[in-house]
C-alpha cells in the first residue's frame, strides 16, 4: 500500500436503522445501553514493543520467551482500512493508532495515508492520532506528517535517565525521545501532547522537571493516574498518585486555573499556568472515572473489538471479514456489540469481582 491508496477503499454506506438515537447534535449516532455515543475508535497495530513499562509490559511476564501473534494472525493495513470505514459510516469521527509500539509496525505511514483518506457521513474527513514512546519518531516525523497524521501523543514518564530506564526496564535514553518530540515539532506536527504514567515511589519527584521542560513549549503535558488494566502489572491502590495530589504538587509552583474541555467526553481535565506559560491535562481514570462519557471502541490487533480499555471479552470481526463479510454485516456486528455495550468499570472497580483482563500491549492503551 502506498500513498496512492489514499480514498480508493470506500465501504458502502451503512443502513440507517441500526439502533439509531437522535437528539441535538447534526447528526444520529449509535448508543451503548446508557445512551453513550461511539465516536472513538482506537486501534492497534502490533502488540509488541521495544520497551517493557512496568506498568503496560512488565518483562517478567513479557520475556524473551514471550510468544507474540504472528504475522498472519495480525490485521492486514487492508484489512484496518476496510473496518475503519464502517465504522466511520457509523459516526466514528476520530481513530488514534496505538501497540503496542506502532512505530514498530513497518510502513506504518501508508496506514496513516490510507485512514486519512477516509470520508464521514458529510464528507468529511476524520482525525487521526498515534500514541507512541518516540524512540522511532525522530526518523519517522517527516513520513507521519506526509501521510497525514493530524494528532500525536507521546509517553514519557521521566527526565531522569535512571528513572525512566527503571520505569521502562530498557537501556532507552531519555534524549532519543526529545529528539524525537522536537522532530515531530520541526515538522509541523500539531498538537503534541506528552503522557506521564504517575506511580507512587518511582516517578513522582518527575511531576516538576516535566512540567518546567514543556512550559512555554506548546507541548501539552497529561499526567495519568497509574490504572489496573491488565494482570500483569500489579497494580495497588496505594501505589496511584492521584490527581489531587499531582495538582496539589504542581500548584506548590505554578499556580493553575481549571479550563473547559475541548469536546464533549474529553478524558483529561483540563488546566491552563496562571502566568500564560501553557496548559497541563490530568486523567483521572481512577478516583474520578469519567466512564459515564466514554465514547471509546478498541480493535485488537488481531482484529477483536473490545468496548471497555478494562474488557475480559471481544467479538472477533478478523473471521467474517476474512469469510467475505459484506460491510452491512460487518456493521451489524459492531452496532450488536456496542449496543449490548454497559462497561462502567471504573466507576465500580472497588466493587467489582476480580476478573481476568486484556493486557493493555494487546489492546493499545
Amino acid at each position: 500500500m502506498n500513498r496512492s491508496t489514499r480514498g480508493c477503499i470506500k465501504p458502502a454506506p451503512v443502513e440507517r436503522d441500526l439502533n439509531v438515537i437522535n437528539d441535538n447534535r447534526a447528526e444520529p449516532f449509535i448508543a451503548d445501553t446508557l445512551q453513550r455515543p461511539l465516536r472513538d475508535l482506537r486501534i492497534s497495530v502490533t502488540d509488541r514493543c521495544n520497551l517493557r513499562c512496568s506498568y503496560c509490559m512488565p518483562r517478567k511476564i513479557f520475556g524473551k520467551d514471550f510468544v507474540f501473534l504472528p504475522r498472519a494472525e495480525l490485521l492486514s493495513f487492508e484489512e484496518i482500512v476496510r473496518l475503519a470505514g464502517v465504522f466511520v459510516q457509523l459516526g466514528v469521527h476520530k481513530i488514534r493508532l496505538t501497540g503496542g509500539e506502532p512505530l514498530l509496525r513497518h510502513g506504518v505511514e501508508h496506514l496513516i495515508a490510507a485512514l486519512a483518506g477516509l470520508r464521514n457521513r458529510e464528507n468529511q474527513p476524520i482525525e487521526i492520532a498515534l500514541t507512541t514512546n518516540g524512540l522511532l519518531l525522530s526518523r519517522k516525523a517527516q513520513a507521519l506528517k506526509d501521510a497525514g497524521l493530524s494528532r500525536l501523543t507521546v509517553s514519557l514518564d521521566a527526565l531522569s535517565e535512571e528513572t525512566f530506564q527503571r520505569m521502562s526496564d530498557s537501556q532507552a535514553s531519555v534524549a532519543t525521545v526529545l529528539e524525537g518530540i522536537a522532530a515531530a515539532q520541526s515538522v509541523g506536527l500539531s498538537p503534541i501532547k506528552v503522557n506521564m504514567v504517575v506511580k507512587r515511589g518511582v516517578n513522582e519527584r518527575e511531576i516538576i522537571p516535566l512540567v518546567r521542560h514543556f512550559r512555554h513549549t506548546g507541548i501539552i503535558l497529561r499526567f495519568i493516574e497509574f490504572m489496573d488494566v491488565g494482570i500483569s502489572n500489579g497494580w495497588r491502590m496505594d501505589d496511584v498518585v492521584t490527581a489531587t495530589e499531582i495538582l496539589e504538587t504542581i500548584g506548590q509552583h505554578y499556580p493553575l486555573q481549571a479550563i473547559d474541555p475541548n469536546y464533549r467526553g474529553e478524558v483529561a481535565k483540563r488546566w491552563s499556568f496562571a502566568d500564560g506559560g501553557g496548559e497541563i491535562g490530568v486523567i483521572a481514570s481512577v478516583t474520578q472515572a469519567f466512564c459515564h462519557e466514554c465514547s471509546r471502541i478498541r480493535l485488537a490487533t488481531d482484529g477483536r473489538l473490545y468496548t471497555c480499555l478494562f474488557a475480559s471479552e471481544g467479538v472477533d470481526l478478523r473471521d467474517p471479514l476474512r469469510h467475505n463479510a459484506n460491510d452491512e454485516s460487518l456493521s451489524r456486528l459492531i452496532v450488536d456489540s456496542w449496543g449490548q455495550r454497559a462497561d462502567r468499570y471504573s466507576q465500580l472497580r472497588h466493587a467489582a469481582t476480580p476478573r481476568r483482563k486484556i493486557e493493555m500491549s494487546y489492546i493499545g492503551g
